[in-house]
């Protein structure tokens, strides 16, 4: 069991993953070619359910990128069902108090750090890997070590209570949602508001000072560079609907000049 994802991150290594929210294995299939880092595989807001996220998570492993899952909320049920088919990240969004993160660290990560729901699930090779075969403390070790738990820091509470939720062991890192973040601050949209600067400059720094990872969201390839040269450690860039559409858009402009 490897996070590639963490391990790169570790390496000092500037990871660049998309959102899938159009889904489905031969999407994910397809994306393994383009030598992206990870995938995130949104049930927030794509369509997806249990069974689906299993099979994504699964033909991602086989691509060799990192399946990370955005969740709709933090609920034990929620948390425990992703991890059990194979996410290897959790991103949670709409964090507005401490109280959340410190629930998404007791759903997710075993003992002695919490209070995660104990099974030899897809990850473990269904207790037949070797992972499942030694010490299960040494199992519960593993899966804490290799499972990322990244909040993600899109509202205005959230950004007041940066410091302490970076603070949290078992919080590995932070994903900055700019557009929901500015929305929440009162801005929408306007990253040139001093409003938004000072916010995402504090979390930014929090989470650096704090040596966890920073990830940020966005749909340009220059703020995607301007994110890299900020710090960030891992950027978002778009989806594969808004990959696939501008691709095909700007292939149309090009044969029909």
């Amino acid at each position: 069991m490897k996070n590639r994802l963490k391990e790169k991150l570790e390496q000092g290594k500037k990871a660049l993953g998309t959102f899938v929210w159009m889904g489905g294995a031969s999407t994910v299939e397809a994306l393994g070619y383009s030598g992206i880092d990870f995938i995130i595989i949104d049930n927030e807001h794509g369509p997806f359910e249990v069974e689906s996220t299993q099979q994504m998570c699964r033909v991602a492993d086989l691509s060799r990128m990192t399946p990370c899952v955005r969740i709709t909320d933090v609920s034990r049920t929620n948390v425990l069902k992703q991890l059990d088919i194979g996410a290897e990240a959790i991103i949670v969004p709409d964090i507005h108090s401490i109280e959340e993160v410190k629930n998404l660290v007791r759903y997710a990560k075993y003992y002695p750090l919490g209070e995660r729901g104990v099974a030899f699930a897809r990850k473990a090779g269904y207790g037949y890997a070797d992972i499942a075969q030694g010490n299960l403390q040494d199992y519960f070790d593993t899966c804490n070590k290799e499972t990322l738990l990244i909040p993600q820091c899109e509202t205005k509470e959230c950004a007041e209570c940066i410091e302490e939720i970076v603070a949290l062991d078992g919080v590995d890192g932070i994903f900055v949602g700019p557009y929901d973040l500015s929305t929440s601050l009162g801005v929408p949209g306007d990253f040139d508001s001093p409003i938004f600067k000072e916010a995402f400059e504090k979390v930014c720094h929090a989470v650096i000072a704090a040596n966890k990872y920073l990830m940020i969201f966005t749909f340009s390839k220059e703020e995607a560079r301007y994110y890299f040269e900020l710090g960030a450690h891992a950027v978002v860039y778009a989806s594969d609907v808004n990959i696939m559409v501008d691709a095909i858009k700007e292939d149309i402009q090009e044969i029909l000049v």
